[in-house]
């Protein structure tokens, strides 16, 4: 691990002037009405990048204000779907024309690895728009025949004013996953970074015509929330939905997933993917595989393959190619996983490898994996969004099953096997929105993914998160005396 590395902010990159620092409402920048601007800190320095302007719930009524009225008065919602899918194009063209200066500023507003936002998540963004793009065009609803001399078809329209409101860990892969259904549904937006990462976001208003939680979520004049973020806050989002007009919401929140490793498995790859999973975006991901169930057959072999590659694993200037993990969002974050580090030392587990900082400069932390985990302790239990693994033994296929389910949420989950019915089992019973089988963190545009229990409900990708912003009405109609009935 690179336990040497100070924090220093090498120039591998030219990081490019800050345009954009201003929110964007109905087609322009402006100054918050209240005048307050907040700092976006680079984390690998914990220097300041920028004061962005600091939206307040009189910034969002005018946002709302504005998309209500180009909803109902303008011209997107009533454009031919193929005209919709055209411009879409046009601005997944413009994105990729920016696409390293977009990578760069996620990169240095979350401390992400430059070259995943270079090659994965700025392309992710075009592929996302085109797809949705092409869907736009194909929104048809059914022709029904029913009893009683009547029938029936059914309309697909677009829900209306959505609020969007986007987590840190990916800011742009997930803004543009509720962006380009609810356009290519015809719906207007009013979009929400996260504090700590606005950057990229401001930068797509620029390439873009779009519309800036908790006063997102309780606007009467919003007919939707979708929310991407921790089960906590989600829960609030939900309440002040239901407080105000009764809005749609779809929430993914949070997960702690499992990864289970049965007897069969290549040790090797199982190994690749167990570190993968919990180390990919420094941990920063709902779908982490932070609990890794091995069977005892090979539990003393995995441990110390696991151990060799944690060795190996490169922290330092996410900038940097040579690099795997960068530094943790923000000091907030940072401290959050260092107490749960803290937790699983006092509470029993065995640390095998990590559980410090890295340097002295910045918010970098070790690869951190705990042996001897029980169930029972908060580091099994609870959501670390960070470089944390929880490992354990397990010696049935019964057990594995019963204990990959003990957890509050259901996002995700990992099987390794060569055995068929055994994937097709466990596969079965886990009780999560998506699951692995001898792959890990396979996502696709066409893919339809979200949670069980407090892990959420709706869901994003493929044709059902197009569905999420659309309205089914019902015509019926009466037809006499047809001789055909």
């Amino acid at each position: 691990m690179g336990s040497d590395f100070n924090g220093s902010s090498a120039s591998f990159v030219k990081i490019p002037t800050i345009k954009f620092t201003q929110l964007f409402i109905n087609g322009d920048y402006v100054d918050s009405v209240s005048g307050k601007t907040f700092e976006t800190i680079d984390p690998r320095t914990g220097e300041v990048i920028a004061r962005v302007a600091e939206g307040d719930t009189e910034d969002v009524d005018l946002a709302v204000k504005a998309a209500r009225a180009a909803f109902d008065h303008g011209p997107w919602p009533r454009l031919p779907g193929a005209e919709r899918g055209r411009i879409m194009t046009k601005l997944a063209d413009l994105i990729d024309q920016h696409l390293e200066e977009l990578a760069i500023l996620d990169t240095v507003d979350a401390g992400k690895l430059f070259s995943s936002c270079k090659t994965v998540d700025i392309p992710q963004v075009v592929e996302m728009l085109r797809y949705y793009a092409g869907a736009a065009d194909k929104i048809h609803g059914e022709v029904l025949k029913m009893s009683h001399d009547l029938q029936a078809y059914t309309l697909l329209e677009p829900i209306g004013v959505v609020g969007l409101i986007v987590p840190w860990n990916f800011p742009s892969a997930l803004l543009f996953t509720k962006v380009s259904p609810a356009l290519a549904a015809g719906c207007t937006m009013v979009s929400k970074p996260a504090e700590q990462t606005p950057l990229s976001a401001l930068y797509y208003a620029h390439l873009a015509k779009l519309t800036a939680g908790a006063a997102i979520s309780h606007h009467m004049d919003i007919d939707k929330v979708s929310f991407t973020g921790s089960t906590e806050v989600g829960r609030e989002v939900m309440q002040a939905a239901a407080k105000s007009n009764l809005k749609q919401v779809s929430l993914e929140l949070g997960g702690k997933s499992p990864l289970v490793i049965f007897d069969d498995a290549d040790i090797n790859m199982a190994a690749d993917l167990a570190l993968l999973g919990i180390l990919l975006n420094k941990g920063e991901i709902c779908v982490a595989s932070s609990r890794v169930y091995v069977q005892e057959g090979i539990y003393d072999e995995f441990v110390k393959k696991l151990q060799d590659k944690a060795k190996d694993w490169v922290v330092g200037d996410p900038f940097d190619p040579n690099v795997h993990q960068g530094p943790q969002v923000d000091k907030k974050q940072f401290d959050k996983i260092l107490t749960y580090i803290e937790h699983g030392k006092n509470g029993g587990a065995t640390l095998l490898t990590g559980g410090k900082p890295v340097g002295n400069k910045g918010y970098y932390i070790e690869p951190t994996i705990f042996t001897d985990v029980k169930d029972d302790m908060l580091i099994a239990q609870d959501e670390i969004f960070g470089p944390v693994m929880a490992l354990m033994k397990f010696k049935t296929i019964e057990e594995a099953i019963q204990r990959a389910n003990n957890t509050r949420y259901g996002l995700a989950a990992g099987i390794i096997t060569n055995d068929l019915n055994v994937a097709n089992t466990v596969s079965r019973s886990i009780r999560a929105g998506i699951i692995w089988i001898n792959c890990y963190f396979e996502f696709d545009r066409d893919c339809p993914f979200g949670g069980y229990k407090m892990s959420g409900f709706g869901r994003e990708n493929g044709m059902q998160g197009l569905y999420e912003y659309l309205h089914t009405k019902s015509v019926v109609t009466p037809i006499y005396n047809s001789p055909w009935l």
